[in-house]
């Protein structure tokens, strides 16, 4: 890779995204990454993809949702205090099947005894 323009590269991957949420679409993105193909295969830096996404896909629904990003809360343990409530959220809403956590939100904020029944506590 002597013709990549970017000191450290190793490898270069294409990457090609089909979605089928509201409509059906291919993105194809590249990835340029400082790992030799002894130290990660393409099988494994497919992993390392994946593994990213599912926590900027985490990072978008706390943002859209929470409004995450325009927080204030800069200093000490407040960001870190604030970010376990999304969290906590997210992380009972989806093993119980809620695909849109702004509508479980809604339902759940409903009838007092729904978010207890979510956590086991009631």
């Amino acid at each position: 890779m002597n013709n990549v323009l970017l000191p450290g590269a190793r490898q270069a991957v294409e990457i090609k995204r089909r979605r089928t949420d509201r409509e059906t679409g291919i993105t194809t993105v590249y990835a340029v990454v400082s790992l030799t193909a002894e130290q990660a295969t393409l099988l494994q830096l497919a992993r390392l993809i994946c593994d990213h996404w599912k926590i900027e896909a985490l990072h978008h629904v706390r943002d859209i949702t929470f409004a995450e990003d325009a927080s204030q809360l800069r200093t000490g343990n407040a960001p870190r205090a604030m970010a376990a409530w999304p969290n906590l959220a997210v992380g009972a809403l989806r093993p119980s099947g809620v695909k849109n956590v702004a509508s479980g939100l809604r339902r759940n904020a409903r009838e007092a005894r729904r978010p207890l029944a979510l956590l086991g506590l009631a």
